[in-house]
């Protein structure tokens, strides 16, 4: 008989120390206000690449001159 309570008391005893930590511990987050940084280039790239592209236009431009004789 006192085998049979022992048993018990055991299974008992493990049964609640595993259900008393089955949730954890309760973390709380502070919610930190996240902003979003522009990215340096925001301008991007096209400005970039139409400043060569004017300059060639205006120094090479076309030859006007008219063919001579």
């Amino acid at each position: 008989m006192n085998k049979l309570i022992a048993s018990a008391l055991v299974s008992t005893m493990a049964l609640s120390a595993t259900t008393a930590f089955a949730g954890g511990p309760v973390v709380i987050e502070e919610e930190a206000e996240v902003v979003a940084e522009k990215p340096a280039s925001s301008a991007g790239i096209l400005p970039l690449l139409l400043i060569p592209i004017i300059l060639c236009v205006a120094l090479c431009g076309g030859d006007d001159d008219e063919p001579q004789d």
